[in-house]
């Protein structure tokens, strides 16, 4: 009689920060989908988060809960493990997701911007993995931080932002020294898979999908995909950046 082999991440929690919406809600999903509890951080998008998290629910019970903090707050960063811990019971995969995105051209550049776009994209990152780290290391666990094409490519008028995500890539290499043996870091480096909130020019868009090889726009399904496998099909890689970009970071600029 054959019997039903369990879901990959059955019993496994995942952290997603900025969970709630865009790329961090499709990672949900796609980590749910294969057995993963998931604590869904967010921070202004309240309503999404929560009706993720009861869709969750509904497929399977006790599976999921959303948790609100500004990630600019240290003092909040702790607690947020803390309180995914004392839901699930355990952590095993950070997702270090959430972002801020826009210009700061040269002239224009405040300290206000400046602490926003390096506080979410780089120093929350680095202290929410260090409260995490230890249950993650209980766990043999996984961070995965989704950095940018942009912080490695600059991006004209966002000179903070691209500053901020190549020192999240340099971060994702560091920490996989320093968490190794027991936790593995790694990074995401999409490209044009979804286009900013803020109004893009069309004319701008068409540029950047000629420079992609595959002259398309990827999908947030494509990073979602690549944090399944780093979470299901990866446990002797670290240290690496999967660029999932349609070929634009061997493109021309």
């Amino acid at each position: 009689m054959s019997h039903e082999s369990p879901l990959p991440l059955a019993g496994r929690t995942a952290l997603i920060t900025g969970g709630g919406r865009r790329l961090g809600a499709e990672i949900a999903r796609t980590l749910h989908a294969q057995g993963a509890n998931v604590f869904i951080h967010y921070h202004r998008s309240r309503s999404e988060a929560e009706s993720l998290a009861q869709q969750f629910n509904v497929l399977r019970a006790n599976s999921a809960a959303a948790h609100c903090a500004d990630l600019l707050d240290l003092e909040a960063l702790p607690l947020i493990v803390k309180a995914a811990v004392d839901q699930f019971g355990r952590l095993d995969v950070l997702v270090n997701n959430a972002s801020s995105f826009y210009p700061t051209p040269l002239g224009e550049i405040t300290v206000s911007a400046y602490d926003d776009l390096m506080g979410t994209n780089l120093r929350a990152p680095l202290f929410l993995t260090q409260a995490a780290a230890h249950e993650l290391r209980r766990r043999d666990g996984l961070v995965i931080n989704i950095i940018d094409i942009h912080g490695s490519r600059p991006l004209k008028r966002h000179p903070v932002y691209c500053a901020a995500k190549a020192g999240l890539a340099m971060l994702t290499q560091s920490l996989a020294r320093e968490m190794a043996p027991h936790v593995r870091v790694n990074g995401i480096s999409p490209g044009p898979v979804m286009w900013p909130e803020a109004d893009m020019d069309s004319d701008l868009q068409a540029r950047i999908l000629d420079r992609t090889a595959l002259k398309r726009m990827g999908s947030p399904t494509d990073i979602a995909r690549a944090a399944l496998f780093f979470a299901k099909d990866a446990p002797y890689v670290t240290g690496q950046i999967l660029a999932v970009d349609g070929g634009r970071s061997v493109g021309g600029y």
